[in-house]
């Protein structure tokens, strides 16, 4: 039996996502196989959250937890962290520095994917289409008017590092731009401005288990606000995710191939996310997301069971799979 710790809470706006994600985990494992204690970190600590609600504080120079005189030390760590620092790459610094396998995917790859701009930059030299965008670092000046000149209106205004659509604002007008950057640098230090692409949108989940990749179905997202937003992704009834998506065999394909070739280009490890709009103009490409919701209703476990996979087995591929490497 293998000692998991199920990692989740972090320091962004996604904390409380990230602990009902873990709880799915817990839930999900099979107890004959798997030891598995939920772990919250945070800046304000790290601690087992045990099953009567007690907190146990870590050990962090060796990532373990003592009850009653017995110390746990983990043989792998599942990645439930959204947001910083599970998803940007700190997390997986520190359990690479202790030779802790993770579900998810290294350092480097956390730390580029997590920071939207610099990734679709990487992406776009693959020659995948991405949005024309234009980057306010912390403290530079800008001109509002000349921003407009260039991307256009409508445009989201967004952290360039964070995750849920925290701090995102869909701007219609110039009046909207300069308290929409406002709101994104609250959220983050950099701020993305980027094109609108009007069409349809679509996540596709892919893996790595056992030296082959598994492209999942495709997922149609389908938000009732103005954009998939924050309440669009948590509150039922605000978004249709459909799965599998209803969508031509041409685009299709090239979504599924795009997600396959930038899984390993971005060197990716475990279950991953890419998001991408498709319009008249073709697929452009969104985002990675490195650490996806992992609830019953989120899209990487709807496209799993769709594959013919349980959420029992697509959890414990992923520990096999980080275990095995």
């Amino acid at each position: 039996m293998k000692n998991v710790a199920i990692v989740c809470g972090g320091d962004s706006g996604e904390f409380e996502i990230s602990v009902k994600s873990a709880q799915v985990v817990k839930n999900n494992l099979n107890p004959e196989l798997y030891n598995s204690k939920i772990i919250v970190v945070s800046k304000k600590g790290w601690y087992g959250l045990l099953k009567d609600g007690t907190r146990v504080d870590v050990d962090k120079n060796d990532f373990s937890i003592s009850v009653g005189g017995h110390k746990t030390k983990f043989d792998v760590a599942f990645n439930a962290v959204h947001g910083e620092p599970g998803e940007n790459g700190p997390l997986s610094g520190y359990l690479e520095l202790l030779g802790i396998p993770c579900t998810s995917s290294p350092l480097t790859t956390c730390a580029l994917t997590f920071h939207k701009d610099f990734c679709k930059r990487l992406v776009a030299s693959y020659g995948v289409k991405v949005a024309p965008s234009v980057l306010i670092n912390e403290g530079e000046k800008y001109d509002a008017d000349e921003i407009i000149k260039q991307i256009g209106l409508p445009m989201f205004v967004k952290p360039t590092c964070n995750g849920s659509s925290v701090g995102v604002t869909k701007v219609k007008t110039a009046e909207e731009l300069v308290p929409a950057i406002f709101t994104a640098r609250a959220a983050g230090r950099q701020v993305m401005c980027e094109k609108f692409v009007d069409g349809r949108e679509f996540g596709c989940g892919a893996m790595c288990y056992q030296g082959k990749m598994m492209v999942f179905p495709l997922t149609e997202i389908c938000s009732k606000n103005e954009f998939f937003d924050y309440e669009a992704k948590y509150t039922a009834g605000k978004c249709d995710e459909v799965t599998p998506a209803q969508v031509d065999e041409e685009i299709e394909i090239e979504l599924k191939a795009t997600t396959a070739m930038l899984y390993e280009k971005l060197e990716c490890k475990g279950f991953v996310r890419m998001d991408y709009i498709v319009s008249k103009e073709g697929a452009y490409f969104i985002e990675a997301n490195i650490v996806p919701g992992m609830s019953e209703a989120s899209i990487i476990p709807a496209q799993a069971r769709c594959f013919g996979l349980s959420l029992e087995q697509l959890f414990g591929m992923a520990i096999e799979e980080a275990l095995n490497k």
